[in-house]
């Protein structure tokens, strides 16, 4: 991979990593997390629009994912309420791409290399210890993030197919105007206004910006890198996420939990790179 498009995926990690932070460390995750939906879609409309081309085929493909990407965000703010950003995170975000490759081997007859195998194990050995291997957190809470990272794993396959039939940009956003109009409106109806001013600030700005910037240097690291070596790069954004919480949220995040995060994360490069 050239150096520049490395740099361009550490600085994508990195801006992933603000975005969960920013939710995580919220008083108000949801009412955060409606605010940022929005924000990010008011910031990549103008270049939505701009290289608009969206084929009539993409439809049934907006919608599933914006109904996916309606549960991820609901189910994220709920495991994040309840459990450690630092032991959700790399369970959701391991155990996805490991969900799509089951998925494609099972489903759809795609083979499967030795590397994929052995990275499966170590996203399994990094689940565990992320865990705790005594009197470690609760299964229910592994359990959740593990159905995150099957909502995640959907709406990847939908999106895999989607964006063959509209600009990448212009496709992101179309699948976010939903979340971003549903979400604060939801809110709203049940006594939220109050809510949502309060969570409306320069870190609930920012998170927004983040996730879109994230987003949108991945695609320029796809011109320069290939695909394979660009997400297995990304994954290292579960270690960022894992130190972030321990930095500035002051979770409890000891050697084994830091270490399931590293071994999570070179599990998942060797599924998407093998």
């Amino acid at each position: 991979m050239p150096l520049d498009a490395f740099a361009i995926v550490l600085a994508a990690a990195a801006l992933h990593a603000i975005w969960n932070l920013v939710i995580a460390g919220s008083k108000d995750t949801q009412a955060t997390t409606a605010l940022a939906i929005g924000v990010g879609v008011l910031v990549v409309l103008p270049f939505a629009l701009v290289r608009w081309d969206v084929k009539p085929e993409v439809w049934p493909f907006v919608v599933a994912s914006s109904v996916l990407e309606l549960a991820y965000f609901w189910l994220l703010t709920t495991a994040y309420d309840r459990a450690e950003m630092s032991l959700v995170y790399p369970i959701a975000r391991g155990s996805a791409p490991v969900i799509v490759l089951i998925v494609a081997v099972a489903l759809l007859g795609v083979g499967s290399s030795p590397f994929q195998a052995a990275g499966v194990a170590l996203v399994g050995t990094g689940v565990v210890l992320v865990r705790g291997l005594c009197g470690g957190a609760k299964w229910s809470d592994v359990a959740l993030a593990l159905v995150i990272g099957s909502t995640i794993a959907a709406y990847t396959l939908v999106d895999n197919q989607g964006v063959r039939y509209a600009d990448p940009i212009a496709y992101i956003t179309l699948i976010l105007i939903p979340p971003a109009i549903v979400s604060p409106l939801y809110i709203a109806s049940r006594g939220g206004v109050a809510r949502l001013r309060r969570a409306l600030d320069w870190r609930t700005v920012a998170g927004g910006v983040a996730t879109m910037a994230a987003y949108t240097l991945v695609l320029f690291a796809l011109r320069l890198a290939s695909t394979p070596s660009v997400a297995a790069v990304r994954e290292v954004g579960v270690v960022f996420v894992t130190f972030g919480g321990m930095v500035f949220l002051h979770e409890k995040v000891g050697p084994t939990r830091m270490a399931g995060s590293v071994v999570v994360a070179l599990g998942v490069a060797l599924v998407v790179a093998g």
